[in-house]
């Protein structure tokens, strides 16, 4: 079978599957919300883009395919409310677009992508680095992202610093280039 046909026919087995709702596109991620997750995604280049949510991390297939459709998109940020999803949903995505490596653009939909915004990741016990980059699915094989809910994690008595913004420095570097011995540098 086809990795259109296997698509086609995951589409085709969720037509009985509650209503999704528009969504917004802030913030991006999967963000918990009454009665289920919103999830937004950044891409410019994306023709059609697909939200997957696995029972299990080891899952070859998805328990249910939501194509996003285009008119829940702001400006490149795809998004998609889905009611009764709680913490703990394992997703991922699939994009569709372009293949045009000279421009940058590497587009295959057969692919399980991570949310590039998610706050948590599974690994499947037979993850493979080889199998994401060569052509085709890797669903069976593809790390994937983890629906979180920030009001549970424990801070372990950790707070924000107590600065203004005015008296804040955010300094950026380049780790490897900081923490390098000398010598070897």
């Amino acid at each position: 079978m086809s990795i259109g046909q296997q698509i086609a026919l995951e589409r085709e087995a969720f037509t009985t599957a509650p209503a999704i709702e528009m969504g917004r596109s802030y913030p991006l991620g999967a963000t918990l919300m009454p009665g289920g997750a919103n999830f937004s995604v950044f891409s410019r280049g994306a023709c059609s883009l697909e939200l997957l949510l696995f029972d299990r991390v080891d899952d070859g297939r998805p328990a249910r395919v939501i194509p996003i459709d285009p008119d829940h998109r702001t400006y490149h940020y795809w998004h998609v409310f889905v009611p009764g999803i709680q913490a703990g949903q394992i997703y991922g995505f699939r994009a569709s677009g372009p293949f045009d490596p000279p421009r940058g653009m590497r587009f295959d939909p057969g692919k399980v992508l991570l949310d590039p915004y998610g706050r948590a990741v599974a690994v499947p016990s037979n993850y493979s680095r080889d199998a994401a980059k060569g052509k085709g699915d890797n669903a069976v094989t593809a790390m994937k992202s983890v629906v979180a809910d920030l009001h549970t994690y424990d801070w372990e008595g950790d707070t924000p610093p107590n600065h203004p913004c005015s008296r804040t420095v955010i300094y950026e570097m380049h780790v490897r280039g900081f923490t390098a011995h000398p010598v070897r540098a």
